[in-house]
């Protein structure tokens, strides 16, 4: 039997960034098919032919001069974009097996992977990188309700954000005029879909609507967490910065016409 090797930590995080963006490469492969079969349909209607050999000759230059300024290769730019190339003729040729859709959604963002897809991607994050990006973004945003004391219930208290379907959770405590993200057991939680929490959170959406519908729910202690609900009811839109709400108002308009545009995607 071959005896186990000590792998040094730095190789296994080394092998872990080269796994997420293998894992990276595949996503944006399965949304540039999807955008292929978007392009089938449409050529269809134009009456054009599957293959253009002016514009397949205008993505290898444009891979190519990109690969010279990123220091690949050239050789194995080509022959990565001949291979998608490839594949892009046989899902638009019915004729030659490819497995191209039969019907594509009118919206572009059908096209890309839904939150679920991103999920595994997601976890790879180290979870400190997380909590710092959360605690930057929810700073943000209740800057003032805090400064103002009107977080001052949460002193002492540990409320949970569960984030269903990329399989995220982080506990936030108040830590004097700070909410910081610790790695803690939560009194209360509230759970839902991304997109349902940025639409809580931008306000597209209000929280009784989200959980009458059953969109959200709190569990643990409910007193907390419909304290924290009734807080980000009353939280004047104009106290948070501009570029915030501007930012949270197109993601959250985003996501809400992407899973329109998903629902009945048996993928």
């Amino acid at each position: 039997m071959r005896a186990m090797t000590h792998i040094p930590l730095a190789v296994s995080l080394l092998r872990r960034g080269v796994d997420g963006l293998d894992d990276a490469m595949l996503l944006m492969m399965a949304g540039r098919r999807r955008l292929v079969a978007g392009l089938a349909a449409a050529k269809r209607r134009a009456g054009l032919p599957v293959r253009d050999p002016a514009r397949e000759d205008q993505v290898l230059a444009r891979g190519h001069g990109l690969a010279r300024r990123l220091g690949l290769p050239p050789g194995l730019a080509r022959s990565q974009l001949e291979l998608l190339i490839a594949d892009a003729c046989r899902l638009q040729d019915p004729e030659s097996g490819g497995t191209m859709t039969a019907s594509v959604s009118p919206s572009p963002l059908r096209w890309f992977p839904p939150p679920r897809r991103w999920a595994p991607l997601l976890r790879l994050v180290p979870a400190p990188w997380q909590r710092q990006a959360l605690e930057q973004a929810v700073g943000h945003l209740l800057a003032r309700p805090i400064g103002a004391g009107d977080l001052d219930f949460m002193q002492g208290r540990r409320l949970g954000i569960e984030v269903s379907d990329l399989g995220l959770a982080w506990v936030l405590e108040l830590d004097g005029t700070r909410l910081r993200a610790v790695d803690a057991q939560s009194d209360a939680s509230v759970r839902g879909s991304a997109t349902d929490l940025l639409l809580l959170a931008s306000r597209l959406e209000d929280a009784d609507t989200l959980f009458f519908q059953r969109r959200l729910e709190v569990t643990g202690d409910t007193e907390l967490g419909l304290t924290a609900r009734n807080l980000l009811d009353r939280l004047p839109w104009e106290s948070v910065p501009l570029g915030v709400r501007i930012l949270l108002n197109r993601g959250a308009r985003a996501a809400r016409a992407a899973r329109e545009a998903w629902q009945g995607d048996p993928a």
